[in-house]
């Protein structure tokens, strides 16, 4: 039988879907434990179907999924195993998507838009799960979307720690890409204890992935910038920041980014002379073609194994970030 087995009845499992199973099984090593076997498939008309080889009975149950491309088959996926647990009478079902799917359709900014994070946060609710569990939330009032319990995880310490070995403090500079992020940018200079500089850029809300930067607020000139985001798509507007930093005599500019999204031409435009080094977690997965000589991917397992262990436990997930953010 897999799973951990605590007192009295109440038992771990831990369900994959099929978009990042390289993860799930870190995951599942992390805790000392194995993954249910399941019956996972697409039917020639592209119908999903998924079935557990054991029983799931009173379990406590942590469906994980990485939202990457094709993402509405891989939301369907996960909706599918969830409904499955409920009607096999699992006790609690969380689900963990560690990139939330739709997160930057967070709010109207135009009349007649959706807001999609809303309604994927209804469908997993629909579904039967009884909280989700996520990584660097592209914005926090997504936690707000969703009527039950939001483990919201912080990637940066895992960033941190790569930081703190990697780069001189005396030289270095946060930088927040845009104005959205300086709330994040401002924590990590906090924790860092260096200087915050921001990229004041605009944006033409008529024409998708297109940026243009505009003025530096800060000292960027013979220091090192740190530039960190939550994620990276297509690269667009994280090159354009690096060269506006660069022009502005950055010595060295390095990126750091939660989701490695990578949507083409980002693996193309991230390898540009303005950008150093690429700093990203493996919430996403990575294979060889989006990887590059500039690339270093950190390992989030560690940190959403112990999130998944606390939640378990009925312990304290916050206590894990020290109000990190």
């Amino acid at each position: 039988m897999s799973g951990i087995t605590a007192t009295g009845q109440k038992r771990l499992v831990l369900i994959s879907g099929r978009a990042h199973p390289a993860l799930a099984q870190q995951i599942a090593d992390e805790l000392g434990s194995d993954l249910v076997p399941t019956d996972a498939r697409t039917f020639a008309n592209g119908e999903i179907y998924a079935r557990f080889d054991e029983s799931v009975r009173g379990s406590d149950a942590f469906v994980i999924q990485s939202h990457t491309s094709p993402i509405n088959e891989w939301l369907m996926e996960q909706l599918i195993m969830v409904d499955a647990l409920k009607r096999a009478s699992a006790k609690r079902i969380t689900v963990v998507a560690p990139f939330y799917p739709y997160a930057r359709q967070d709010k109207k900014g135009r009349g007649r838009e959706p807001i999609s994070a809303r309604l994927v946060a209804d469908l997993f609710k629909v579904a039967g799960a009884d909280r989700i569990m996520s990584v660097d939330l592209h914005a926090a009032q997504i936690q707000g979307f969703f009527d039950g319990p939001v483990d919201h995880l912080f990637a940066m310490p895992v960033l941190l720690e790569h930081m703190r070995n990697e780069l001189d403090p005396t030289t270095l500079t946060v930088v927040s890409p845009d104005m959205g992020r300086v709330r994040v940018a401002d924590v990590w200079s906090d924790r860092l204890g260096v200087p915050l500089a921001i990229i004041h850029k605009r944006r033409d809300p008529l024409v998708p992935n297109q940026v243009s930067v505009h003025e530096i607020v800060g000292e960027v000139s013979g220091r090192v910038c740190l530039l960190v985001d939550d994620l990276i798509d297509t690269g667009r507007t994280i090159v354009k920041a690096a060269e506006a930093l660069k022009a502005a005599g950055a010595i060295g500019v390095v990126v750091a980014a939660t989701h490695a999204v990578f949507s083409d031409p980002a693996v193309e435009l991230l390898q540009s002379d303005a950008i150093d080094s690429v700093v990203v977690t493996d919430t996403l997965p990575l294979p060889e073609h989006k990887r590059f000589e500039k690339l270093t991917i950190l390992p989030i397992a560690p940190l959403l194994a112990r999130a998944i262990h606390q939640v378990f436990t009925e312990g304290s997930v916050t206590s894990m970030f020290d109000g990190a953010a």
